[in-house]
């Protein structure tokens, strides 16, 4: 998988869209995930399809379908540059290990620092006190953005 996402990395270059994560699907189905600031649109998808169909066939990569999309608004938080580019965003993080006897919290995502970011996150406990989780990036096992929608268009 490695080389996949190498390849396709590569053959990315000069396309103003970030390669977010590459998977073997089922079926033959290779499923790309990119996004870029401000949202990817339609032709974002149909230039890459169209980028990868040929540079596949030319690494001999073998697929059936491939399918490119957006990570949509529960977007996965891959790299360490994620973290920095949605700090105050409202996350799920699931950790290695327990902290407090859990793994799973959900909170807002402070960032200190660009060179080497300090991680933390900004959660209620059971009681509904304000809490501080530090953590580091290694300690994630996953994580992605949890936003809150409002389709009734009702303020909170």
């Amino acid at each position: 998988m490695a080389d996949i996402f190498a390849v396709t990395q590569q053959a990315l270059l000069g396309f103003d869209v970030e390669l977010v994560d590459v998977e073997r699907a089922p079926l033959g189905l290779l499923r790309v995930t990119i996004d870029r600031p401000g949202g990817v649109r339609i032709e974002d998808c149909e230039q890459v399809s169209h980028q990868l169909s040929h540079a596949f066939e030319v690494e001999n990569i073998d697929y059936k379908r491939l399918e490119v999309s957006s990570p949509g608004v529960d977007r996965p938080l891959r790299r360490l540059a994620d973290y920095v580019r949605f700090a105050g965003q409202r996350v799920q993080i699931r950790l290695r290990e327990p902290v407090q006897s859990r793994k799973a919290f959900t909170g807002i995502l402070q960032v200190e620092g660009t060179e080497t970011p300090v991680l933390s996150l900004a959660y209620e406990d059971q009681a509904g006190q304000p809490q501080t989780l530090p953590f580091s990036f290694d300690d994630v096992d996953r994580a992605n953005l949890d936003p809150v929608l409002d389709f009734k268009g009702k303020k909170r």
